[in-house]
């Protein structure tokens, strides 16, 4: 016999944790559901990410990232000093390391004010007495950037959920999703549920998921490992904020940064390297299933063709730590090899549509009675809040 919910959320990441909160908070007497495949939330992206509650710097004005960004800083911070978990804003310098990366900060400058941030914008000297063991010849100051615990967050999520009224299914891995007129049937490994609107936050497993639930697969994941070192214990107060070089607008990804994180140490990372499996955290981990969907895939080889230079870089740096270091000392110029300490390595589900193009913002397709997430990218996690209210007001439309 299935259990029947008025709301069913799939994905226990911080966005799928978050959108169940805020259904319950909604409609208190409604019965909402949360169906997670691993026995623990917050157990891929949001618990193996930089811990960043970002500002919104880098998105296009008008963009779903710059607004729910924008958004979710002030929300995240509320939401973890109202559950007592530690959160810290200490702010984040973006440092110009060369004369020729001068103008793209001026860009960055006017994009944020463009977001509402306010920006600080620094000289070489400024930036030295700010920052005494960090070399650039100018940085813009973003003061709201801050630290937080996603885990920890998406955790409380959960016991609000529980609080509420609503019921946790972890440890499940969904293997069919059928809509129909009236509601959505809804089978796991243990169980069948119906429910008369469904949210999937898929994360990593989006698109199957999309898929499985037959939306038009115009998109696929593509897994990015992105690897991180932790600074030796002597570094712990190297930085004051958090440290990011001036982007490429040619690459999708921000550049190794170091990040002061919660625990008192500090971390660089990430790189991005294509991974061989949505869940292997290893560079070791290889999973044949997801390696041949990749390879059948057209835009996939679009993808890799247009970033070639790029990743082949990006793949030399993962194999080794001196070219890895190479890009820390570039505003670090104090660290040295055995500095860098083994740290968890995540992995970014990224959406790329058939033409090769990634997509940069959320993507959220909808049906009579189904909401799929197919894409969230970063800043997701500082974002989360705003993107479940969003949901909540979406389905009630």
């Amino acid at each position: 016999m299935s259990q029947m919910y008025d709301y069913l959320v799939i994905g226990g990441g911080i966005v799928g944790a978050s959108t169940a909160m805020q259904l319950g908070q909604t409609y208190p007497d409604a019965r909402i559901g949360l169906i997670e495949k691993e026995p623990d939330l917050a157990a891929h992206q949001t618990g193996h990410n930089s811990g960043v509650i970002h500002a919104g710097v880098y998105y296009a004005p008008g963009s779903m990232k710059a607004r729910f960004c924008r958004a979710g800083v002030d929300a995240t911070l509320a939401f973890s000093r109202a559950h007592n978990i530690p959160v810290e804003q200490s702010g984040k310098m973006i440092v110009a390391t060369e004369h020729s990366e001068l103008a793209r900060m001026a860009d960055l400058h006017e994009r944020a004010t463009q977001n509402g941030l306010q920006i600080t914008r620094l000289g070489a000297e400024e930036l030295s007495e700010r920052e005494p063991n960090v070399r650039g010849v100018g940085a813009l100051f973003v003061s709201v950037t801050g630290i937080a615990n996603y885990p920890a967050i998406t955790v409380a999520m959960g016991r609000e959920i529980t609080a509420q009224g609503g019921d946790l299914h972890l440890g499940q891995t969904v293997r069919a999703i059928a809509e129909r007129a009236d509601s959505v049937t809804v089978e796991t490994d243990m169980a069948t549920y119906q429910t008369r609107q469904l949210v999937v936050c898929g994360g990593l497993q989006a698109d199957r998921l999309a898929r499985m639930a037959g939306l038009e697969a115009d998109f696929a994941i593509v897994p990015f490992r992105g690897e991180y070192f932790r600074l030796a214990p002597r570094h712990d107060d190297i930085v004051r904020s958090l440290i990011y070089p001036v982007p490429d607008p040619s690459v999708p990804f921000l550049g190794v940064h170091l990040t002061r994180m919660i625990g008192g140490y500090v971390t660089v990372g990430p790189n991005a390297v294509l991974g061989l499996s949505r869940e292997g955290y290893a560079k070791t981990d290889v999973s044949l299933r997801d390696m041949a969907e990749m390879a059948g895939y057209a835009g996939f080889w679009r993808v890799m063709a247009k970033n070639l230079s790029h990743g082949v870089g990006e793949m030399r740096n993962s194999l080794s730590r001196k070219r890895y270091l190479k890009l820390c000392q570039r505003y670090a110029p104090g660290l040295e090899l055995e500095d860098l300490q083994p740290y968890p390595a995540g992995i970014r589900a990224q959406a790329v549509a058939r033409d090769g193009t990634l997509v940069h913002d959320f993507l959220l397709k909808r049906t009579a009675r189904m909401l799929h997430v197919c894409n969230a990218p970063s800043p997701a996690a500082t974002s989360a809040l705003p993107i479940g209210a969003h949901i909540v007001e979406t389905l009630a439309g």
